[in-house]
């Protein structure tokens, strides 16, 4: 076992995974003491780094791209207080911070885990329910609906529609921008059928964020929607296209009878059950093998 206990937080590898806890020190951010212990498996991890300053250290993680919800959704953007993937280090604790990154290091060689990217998460996301209050409105999500509620500071316009119940199924992407300078930041959701180019002051799939402390907050939301959606880099649209164009007797060959006809049923409802295949692709694909019954 590889530990470092700091006011930061501590982090422990037992060579399989980096179980990361936040601190309780006043610098750590709301969004790493709201999510909690975060266990990262050897295989979602790219590397590790410790840079050494004159008073502190830091210790960063780098995961593979598309293993983590919430990296996918924030997009590199959370401040140093807030992001769980780094490690504020005491100068008198340099050598120990060395020997976590070397551990690791040799995990990730003697595993020969791989630094690509990934097309699947290999963390879950935030637990839900989930519920945020912060700019013009709340943010609630049970896993299944997103709910926005609107209070006295949103744009009229946007308000005067009410609060809006948003299903996961009509949801194709999710975004968390923070406030930067004189431009706010957004918590945002496109919606299949409603995609539009509003600024989030106006578009009612959006929370406008005005860089106060809770803002960080929204970012959990937003990962554990993206963690419900469909993944970016998944193989999703081929198999129901083939399916759609491929001549019946090129899909289904005569040797493989029935049982290969309800083999593949039982394939297409697992995909579309684990969200590899969106509602309109599992239809479409089940009703062609269907019609080969």
């Amino acid at each position: 076992m590889a530990e470092i206990i700091q006011k930061d937080g501590t982090w422990a590898f037992d060579g399989d995974a980096l179980r990361l806890t936040p601190g309780r020190d006043k610098g750590t951010g709301p969004l790493r003491r709201t999510l909690g212990e975060l266990t990262v498996p050897l295989g979602a991890l790219a590397g590790i780094s410790f840079e050494q300053g004159r008073r502190t250290g830091r210790l960063r993680l780098r995961l593979r791209d598309g293993a983590d919800p919430l990296l996918q959704a924030t997009g590199g953007r959370l401040g140093e207080s807030d992001d769980p993937y780094q490690l504020t280090v005491e100068s008198d604790r340099y050598g120990v911070a060395e020997y976590v990154a070397d551990e690791v290091r040799s995990a990730l060689v003697l595993d020969q885990v791989p630094s690509e990217p990934v097309d699947r998460y290999l963390l879950p996301g935030p637990s839900v329910p989930l519920s945020v209050a912060a700019g013009d409105g709340t943010a609630s999500f049970d896993g299944e609906h997103v709910r926005l509620e609107w209070n006295w500071k949103t744009e009229d316009a946007k308000a005067a529609a009410g609060a809006r119940t948003l299903a996961v199924a009509d949801i194709t992407a999710v975004e968390w921008q923070p406030a930067a300078g004189l431009e706010n930041g957004y918590l945002r959701f496109t919606v299949r059928g409603a995609e539009t180019k509003a600024p989030p002051k106006y578009d009612p799939n959006s929370v406008e964020l005005w860089g106060f402390k809770k803002d960080p907050l929204m970012a959990l939301v937003a990962a554990a929607v993206q963690a419900r959606l469909p993944h970016p880099a998944a193989p999703v649209a081929a198999v129901p296209r083939q399916l759609e164009r491929t001549p019946v007797q090129e899909q289904a060959p005569a040797e493989d009878g029935h049982d290969a006809l309800l083999r593949r049923l039982r394939e297409l409802g697992e995909l579309h059950r684990t969200g590899v295949l969106t509602d309109e692709e599992f239809t479409l694909a089940k009703q062609a093998v269907l019609k080969r019954m």
